[in-house]
């Protein structure tokens, strides 16, 4: 193989038989592509989050189950030898059905992580398919083969080293005669048990595989035309962006962007692998190149739009020409496994925000954690706040950064601001209520 692409599939990529076709034609069209990683097919993610939870009930499992078997069914349909592939599929959700009933008798992250692993399990055998009928020679590939992980159900760590002898060792001789579709988002732990790498963890599956086969390119497929100046769906005038560097790319993903998963860029950055972004439905209109260097670095690149942030603010006059107070805050954190977003400080207070998860059930910044903090010091917690992100090039070098970013949204409550710890953003809450309307203003004067 001269060049070798991985290519990732995400759940609307792969949400129905259409939506394959066009995605295995894109394989088809690209030779170089010899290995895809698919996501669970579009809206069947949602219902294994249901089944892995307590206190589901008989009736409930059973309709969920059924509703899962008919999104697989209606691809299974347009398919040959449709008879095979339905029994094939029926068993695998007669285990999840195993594995929900248990969950719901004794709750354990060791079975929602099995329960999980049906979304890409389902979608990879079906996908093989379809690329077998479109005259690629596709073959399925348990990824949990060669994806060995650490035994932190629901967000455990890959360990790279051993991923890497053992791509090499079982995935990469398949790829001189044969396209290989295999799973995102899972893997194993040393017990042999299914792990899972944390919802959105697909893209970053593919980067950690791209890696350990020294692959040339790395290609995610969404349902986007590449990365945009700004989410779409706040203004019509953001617009597509051609390349941005790899710098850029990881403050967006980390910002609020919702094309690339956080982690993504970390093991392509490593290796500097180039990352391609555009959209199954539309391959013909291109996408986003994202690599180590780019043609233009311009002053604004775009604007990231985080939602849902929790800002937490603790004061004690002890803090004043005192050492070791932080230290103190931090250990109460690090206890509750809670990761800091933000940070800003004065002589004796500290403004500390959090990131909570679209989709987490629970609050980040709980009773327990507060009570706790409250025997140090006074703590006030803020919900219902967004986090603007602008995002550019040497940042801390502009002299009008005030005047063009902070003059145009005089009349917006601004609670906190973050500047000078990166040259590519600058950072601020907002009140959720108004952070479309900051996000729109100030693409419109950045981005004329």
């Amino acid at each position: 193989m001269s060049q070798l692409t991985v290519a990732k599939f995400g759940g609307t990529s792969v949400a129905d038989h259409q939506a394959m076709l066009r995605c295995a034609n894109i394989v088809k069209n690209r030779p170089e592509t010899r290995v895809v990683v698919v996501s669970a097919s579009a809206g069947v993610t949602n219902h294994l989050v249901r089944l892995s939870q307590e206190n589901v009930s008989t009736q409930e499992r059973e309709q969920i189950i059924a509703e899962i078997k008919a999104i697989q069914v209606n691809i299974i349909e347009q398919l040959e030898q449709p008879q095979k592939l339905l029994g094939q599929i029926e068993a695998l959700l007669t285990e999840l059905a195993e594995l929900a009933s248990q969950q719901s008798m004794q709750h354990t992250g060791q079975t929602a992580d099995a329960i999980m692993s049906f979304g890409e399990q389902m979608s990879s055998l079906l996908f093989t398919q379809v690329l077998r009928s479109v005259g690629v020679d596709g073959e399925r590939f348990d990824v949990r083969d060669v994806m060995a992980t650490n035994s932190l159900y629901g967000k455990a760590v890959v360990e790279v080293d051993l991923l890497a002898t053992q791509a090499q060792q079982k995935l990469l001789p398949k790829l001189a005669d044969k396209v290989v579709v295999t799973q995102g988002f899972i893997g194993r732990d040393g017990l042999g048990n299914t792990t899972t790498l944390g919802r959105g963890g697909s893209d970053y599956s593919a980067a950690l595989l791209a890696e350990a086969l020294n692959a040339d390119n790395l290609a995610i497929w969404t349902d986007v035309v590449g990365i945009f100046t700004t989410d779409p769906r706040i203004t019509a005038q953001a617009r597509a962006i051609d390349e941005i560097s790899f710098g850029e790319a990881a403050e967006m993903a980390t910002f609020g962007a919702k094309i690339l998963h956080p982690a993504t860029l970390i093991p392509a950055m490593r290796c500097n692998i180039p990352v391609f972004v555009g959209s199954s439905k539309e391959p013909e209109r291109g996408g986003t190149r994202i690599q180590q260097t780019v043609a233009s670095n311009p002053t604004y690149r775009s604007i990231a739009l985080r939602r849902e942030q929790t800002l937490v603010t603790v004061k004690s006059p002890a803090m004043l020409h005192a050492s070791g107070f932080l230290a103190k805050v931090f250990a109460i954190l690090a206890k509750h496994e809670l990761s800091v977003d933000l940070i800003t400080t004065s002589e004796i207070s500290v403004a500390l925000t959090f990131d909570n998860p679209t989709g987490s059930t629970q609050a980040l910044i709980n009773s327990t954690v507060v009570k706790e903090l409250e025997q140090l010091c006074e703590v006030s917690v803020e919900h219902g706040l967004s986090l603007v992100a602008v995002i550019g090039n040497n940042l801390h070098q502009t002299s009008d950064l005030g005047e063009q970013i902070f003059d145009k949204v005089e009349d917006t409550v601004i609670r906190m601001i973050c500047h000078g710890a990166s040259p590519n953003n600058v950072c601020f809450l907002v009140p959720e209520q108004a952070a479309n309307g900051v996000v729109e203003k100030l693409h419109d004067t950045l981005f004329v």
